[in-house]
């Protein structure tokens, strides 16, 4: 049976959403746009500019509660899946006609020009000119963003746990202690003495670790690669 293939969308939807009020996330997000001061908001950022704290002063009254995602949860979901969380200049895919239909949908609605834009997406589309599954997102303020539109393919069904070794500094040792320990399994019985001792075992597995975390070092730090932690807000880290 082929596996499903992964849906972002689904993903950071369930993880923001899972066990919170709507109608918490809502006052919070009232809150932000009231101190924000709805009506002197001037906003400055454009699709192609660079802006950490920027924001949007949306009509509370219009958002879809379903829309509004935290940063930790995007960050999650980035860590786990090995995506990137970057501005839009960066972003070497092509936007789609329907994103900018929303976008001019959303600012006819709110009354406003937005700006500040993101996109949550694997690392090769801020390089080459793919399609998988980026989402599009707008800045309302204090780590909230309003998720635009989403695109593209989905991701592969085991993307999640083919980048779990990635992750950060400890998932990667794990995993090259558990395919070390593998790969000395594997070792034929008799292979170098007649007789295979636990010494003789545990010796070929510290043999195997070394061996496999040099070439590990080695391929990280020839391709300038990085951990998921490090590289899914980076503008500069390799991945």
């Amino acid at each position: 049976m082929l596996l499903k293939r992964t849906n972002i969308h689904s993903k950071l939807k369930h993880l923001q959403h899972s066990g919170i009020d709507s109608g918490h996330i809502m006052q919070q997000v009232t809150a932000i746009l009231e101190s924000a001061g709805n009506t002197d908001i001037r906003i400055t950022n454009e699709m192609l500019t660079d802006s950490i704290h920027s924001s949007n002063a949306f009509n509370i009254d219009l958002l879809e509660t379903g829309q509004i995602y935290h940063l930790d949860a995007i960050k999650t979901i980035c860590v786990d899946y090995r995506l990137r969380f970057l501005d839009t200049k960066y972003f070497k895919g092509t936007f789609p006609t329907e994103a900018f239909s929303k976008i001019k949908a959303l600012e006819n609605e709110h009354d406003i020009e937005l700006g500040g834009f993101k996109i949550m997406a694997p690392s090769k589309l801020f390089k080459l000119n793919k399609t998988d599954d980026p989402l599009l997102f707008a800045p309302i303020g204090n780590d909230y963003f309003y998720l635009i539109h989403t695109w593209g393919n989905d991701l592969h069904p085991l993307r999640k746990w083919l980048m779990l070794p990635f992750r950060n500094f400890e998932t990667l040792a794990f995993t090259t202690l558990i395919v070390s320990f593998l790969l000395t399994f594997l070792i034929p019985d008799g292979l170098f003495s007649q007789e295979t001792s636990a010494a003789e075992f545990w010796m070929l597995f510290f043999f195997m670790f070394k061996s496999l975390a040099a070439i590990v070092i080695f391929y990280g730090f020839a391709l300038g690669k990085n951990f998921n932690t490090a590289i899914w807000d980076s503008t500069y880290n390799k991945a």
